[in-house]
């Protein structure tokens, strides 16, 4: 039995199952499914951040966020274009782009801005409940998804994952916990991303990636998430073997964050 659901998240999927109904009477599934058929190929996000990998480099997934539900508005001089450059001439290998609208404020139209002002893969940053969603990042110019594990039952976790594997999109799966870490593990796809962020809390504790290591199948990829904020704790996740990052809010409150992810990383 899946344990309950984090109130804030409660809140954040109920909404988002009618946001979603929404917007299908603007635009038909059927009609997003063609427009989705029609984008050209997408970037490779899981291969440019195991790529840098393997080269020695970490692999970093630099994050464009305006705000968050714990934290509010995080960034005020908001403009996900310059941020975009700013982070790939610092040398992220990925970015991650927030387009839920009303608790991260953030936009389909940021990860439009950061696509066409970069050559970066982009992950979707979002709630992902529907196969429609899948379609819509696409459209939009996403090169991934997240599918974060506590969102979802394990079938419709598998049907996203297969709609967005047809379609060339790859695929982050967020994790919290050991539960949630064998649910997600086997989904096969090769990026597990470890948030140490606690949903019932807010707090973040790196420990989280620390412990759940060894039960992590050989052939992933680690990604920790969240609470990554000094040189320290970089090292530390590289001294256990774990090399790619997603970094938003460390870089965001910052007034350069492809300056602050220069200095923490490369400096």
């Amino acid at each position: 039995m899946t344990k309950d659901k984090p109130d804030i998240l409660k809140k954040i999927l109920d909404y988002k199952i009618e946001y979603i109904e929404h917007t299908k009477r603007k635009i038909s599934p059927k009609e997003l499914k063609h427009r989705s058929e029609d984008c050209p190929p997408t970037r490779g996000f899981t291969n440019n951040l195991i790529s840098n990998i393997n080269n020695n480099s970490p692999g970093i997934i630099a994050e464009i966020k305006k705000a968050s539900p714990s934290q509010g508005i995080i960034c005020e001089n908001f403009k996900p274009d310059v941020i975009a450059k700013s982070y790939e001439a610092a040398g992220a290998s990925c970015l991650s782009v927030l387009t839920d609208v009303k608790f991260f404020k953030g936009s389909d139209e940021y990860l439009k801005q950061a696509h066409d002002a970069c050559k970066l893969p982009i992950l979707r940053k979002d709630f992902m409940i529907d196969v429609y969603q899948v379609h819509e990042a696409k459209v939009i110019g996403a090169d991934c998804i997240l599918i974060i594990i506590s969102a979802l039952s394990d079938m419709q976790a598998q049907e996203i994952v297969g709609v967005a594997s047809e379609i060339g999109l790859d695929i982050l799966v967020e994790v919290h916990d050991r539960e949630e870490l064998e649910r997600g593990m086997m989904l096969r796809t090769p990026l597990i991303g470890i948030n140490n962020r606690n949903l019932h809390t807010f707090e973040t504790s790196l420990d989280t990636t620390l412990n759940l290591l060894t039960d992590v199948f050989q052939d992933r990829t680690v990604v920790t998430e969240s609470g990554i904020r000094s040189r320290e704790d970089i090292e530390l996740m590289q001294k256990n073997n774990v090399n790619a990052f997603l970094i938003g809010e460390t870089f965001m409150k910052t007034e350069d964050p492809g300056e602050e992810l220069k200095r923490l990383f490369f400096n």
